[in-house]
């Protein structure tokens, strides 16, 4: 329960102002059509951070020494530093559907624009980190949907809620907090 727990508000504020949360506002003011936009979000994320969960599940079975647990926790530090560099939509996203619809060019553009993206790299770590698939993968790709569920809706309004510059450094302490857990971890301190 704490890897779905952790992984949904990691990457519930991690995608707050993320570049494919800028694409969800982008498609959404676009096409107008939430239902599509959400459920090729949903698609493409369960792909991608099942991808991501397997892969940090996987990086930690063959990985498993006290170095590699050291590079979990740095990673999580180095994921606070980049949460505090603003994301821009890049030019094509917001291209038209063509021939391929709604659904379709939502969840290849999500998929594509998630790959190296940091909130895939963390559900890579968080994979790692907890050792499961299924709740990682869950947990991040419930916090991808509350983040860009309200964006598909509210589009450009979301991003005036509350200033990015603090989501980011919410994000950035949250990644802080999870790099220096790891590292009480293996100092003994969390025993």
């Amino acid at each position: 329960m704490e890897s779905l727990l952790v992984s949904t508000l990691v990457v519930a504020i991690a995608e707050i102002g993320d570049k494919t949360q800028l694409l969800a506002i982008i498609l959404a003011t676009r096409f107008k059509k939430p239902i599509p936009i959400i459920m090729g979000i949903l698609v493409a994320t369960l792909a991608n951070h099942a991808l991501a969960a397997t892969a940090g599940y996987w990086v930690a079975d063959f990985l498993s020494g006290a170095w590699f647990k050291w590079a979990i926790a740095v990673s999580f530090i180095a994921m606070a530093a980049w949460a505090l560099i603003p994301d821009k939509a890049d030019d094509e996203e917001g291209q038209s559907a063509g021939r391929y619809g709604v659904f379709v060019t939502t969840a290849i553009a999500f998929f594509l624009v998630e790959m190296g993206d940091k909130t895939q790299i963390a559900t890579v770590a968080l994979g790692a980190k907890f050792h499961s698939i299924f709740w990682v993968a869950a947990g991040t790709t419930l916090g991808m949907m509350l983040a860009n569920v309200p964006a598909v809706y509210l589009g450009e309004a979301a991003t005036k809620v509350v200033p990015l510059k603090y989501v980011r450094i919410g994000a950035a302490l949250l990644f802080l907090l999870l790099g220096l857990w790891q590292v009480a971890e293996l100092i003994g301190l969390l025993k």
